[in-house]
């Protein structure tokens, strides 16, 4: 059985692990506020009304491709592809093809830097190999301009990230709602989380400093890992109604 992503790639791994998907998440959370198409998502109400797990769903649906194999990644990936062009329709307007690829490149540096700070440094095969995994799912999607490579994707990323994020009233509302749905202790946790892995772009536009706690807490939640009583962290640090959710992403 052919799979879209080979069972012992390192794509696998990096998405297998509910940590390093929760830290995709949070980058992704940071990042996505910024994005001057945000207002998209606004439009249909549903990122102010649960911006969680809207923002779940985004990586929820990521993870499914890739696992699956590959003719039903090919139909999620398309059934993506509807959906958005169900809710241009409803708007009269085209998302911008930029703002589809700012969403998948996000999901290529999350993958990388969470994935580094949990576990290990990846080689430069190994980031190829997360890219060309994203690129295939990209051109399902239609998206045009592409970078070819790796590094190439370096210097695209960083002058996408100039062009086409900024700190908006979209940006200020969105962290208002990830403090009022977290609370006070676990958005606090996330913002920590944030700085550990957001590119300096994003952290400059957000006025985030680059001290965080978190370094000092990794450490010993890696231990808890190893004498698997990491489940005690999460069910303290988690939103309830998410704690199921996440338990079931930890497929390695």
């Amino acid at each position: 059985m052919e799979y879209f992503v080979e069972k012992d790639s390192v794509v696998r791994e990096i998405w297998g692990k509910s940590d390093t998907i929760l830290f995709i998440f949070a980058g992704s959370a940071a990042e996505f506020a910024l994005n001057k198409a945000v207002d998209w998502l606004y439009f249909t109400g549903r990122l102010p009304a649960d911006p969680l797990g809207r923002l779940f769903s985004t990586v929820t649906y990521a993870r499914k491709i890739i696992f699956a194999e590959n003719q039903s990644a090919m139909k999620i990936i398309d059934s993506i592809y509807g959906i958005h062009k169900a809710v241009e329709n409803n708007r009269g307007r085209a998302i911008p093809d930029w703002a589809y690829r700012d969403v998948l490149y996000m999901l290529i540096h999350y993958s990388i830097a969470s994935f580094q700070l949990l576990e290990r440094k990846l080689s430069e095969d190994e980031k190829q190999e997360v890219y060309d995994v994203f690129y295939r799912f990209g051109k399902r999607m239609q998206l045009k301009d592409l970078a070819k490579s790796y590094n190439e994707w370096l210097f695209q990323r960083k002058e996408d990230m100039q062009n086409d994020l900024v700190k908006s009233e979209l940006t200020i509302d969105l962290f208002k709602q990830y403090r009022k749905h977290l609370g006070a202790i676990r958005y606090f946790v996330l913002i920590e989380g944030e700085k550990l892995i957001i590119p300096d772009q994003v952290r400059t536009l957000l006025g985030f400093s680059k001290f965080s706690f978190l370094p000092f807490i990794v450490p010993l939640y890696k231990f808890s890992r190893k004498i698997q009583l990491d489940y005690v962290i999460k069910k303290l640090l988690l939103p309830r109604e998410y704690a199921h959710e996440i338990a079931r992403l930890d497929i390695i």
